[in-house]
């Protein structure tokens, strides 16, 4: 089975499943979204998207009301196509901790989703994720996924992978490679037996290479579309890997088993 481990809602969805049918990948993981760049069409509409893009990885989310309106959307593309994609829910993380265990109960376990994700701690705040992780943990080891590119800090890194020794039953995914940070994300996810690395947007092709060589069963291929490419992603981990199980855990096997579907 393929599966692109980290895409978001598109506007249409049916762009994204064109997307997904060239990469002939089988099912792809859904994020919730308040950024929409493919709706783009000239500069000055792609510059006020990544401003969103830029206020949400800087934590003014906005509490759960901003979240509302990227809930339904996600909503409405999984009831369109159940089978293909695989709905994860974000939180809020500007709300006091002690409403994080209630969202988590409401939202994310109330819609049947596989996790929690993808989740944009402000810069040098990765602490504020402990509150979610201690709800994962309740609810049977929901899996986490943690965005870890910038404005992610290599320190966030770190504060991740104590926070992932504290709840070794949550499944804790670092997104993007870690980003600039990716030789520090690979050393801690190895390190952590309880942490994954998504593999998108690499900045070289030898870090995709060296992360699935340290990480054979703990390595997910994805493309964070619409910011990356479902075709270009797969294609990625078949240039660094021969065929065989590695390459088969890496583009959907490892997610799989770790989501419980077959």
């Amino acid at each position: 089975m393929i599966i692109d481990a980290h895409g978001h809602v598109h506007d249409p969805v049916d762009a994204h499943l064109a997307l997904l049918d060239e990469a002939g990948a089988d099912r792809a993981v859904l994020f919730p979204t308040r950024v929409h760049p493919e709706r783009a069409r000239d500069l000055a509409a792609l510059g006020r998207e990544m401003a969103a893009l830029g206020a949400a990885l800087g934590g003014r989310a906005g509490g759960a009301g901003a979240h509302r309106a990227a809930w339904r959307e996600l909503d409405a593309a999984v009831a369109a196509h159940p089978g293909r994609f695989l709905p994860f829910v974000s939180v809020p993380l500007d709300v006091p901790a002690g409403d994080v265990a209630v969202l988590v109960e409401r939202e994310v376990v109330g819609r049947g989703a596989y996790g929690i994700g993808e989740l944009t701690p402000p810069p040098g705040r990765a602490d504020v994720l402990g509150p979610v992780l201690a709800a994962a943990a309740d609810h049977g080891g929901l899996p986490v996924v943690v965005h870890g590119a910038a404005p992610t800090t290599a320190d966030d890194l770190r504060t991740l992978a104590a926070l992932a020794r504290r709840h070794p039953s949550v499944p804790l995914v670092v997104s993007q490679l870690g980003g600039l940070h990716w030789m520090e994300a690979v050393g801690l996810v190895r390190d952590v037996p309880s942490m994954y690395l998504e593999l998108s947007t690499a900045p070289v092709v030898f870090a995709v290479r060296l992360a699935i060589e340290e990480l054979p069963e703990r390595a997910l291929s994805g493309s964070d579309a619409p910011y990356g490419d479902p075709v270009l992603a797969r294609a990625a981990v078949e240039r660094v890997t021969a065929p065989g199980e590695v390459r088969d855990r890496v583009l959907g096997g490892t997610l799989a088993a770790l989501l419980g579907i077959g």
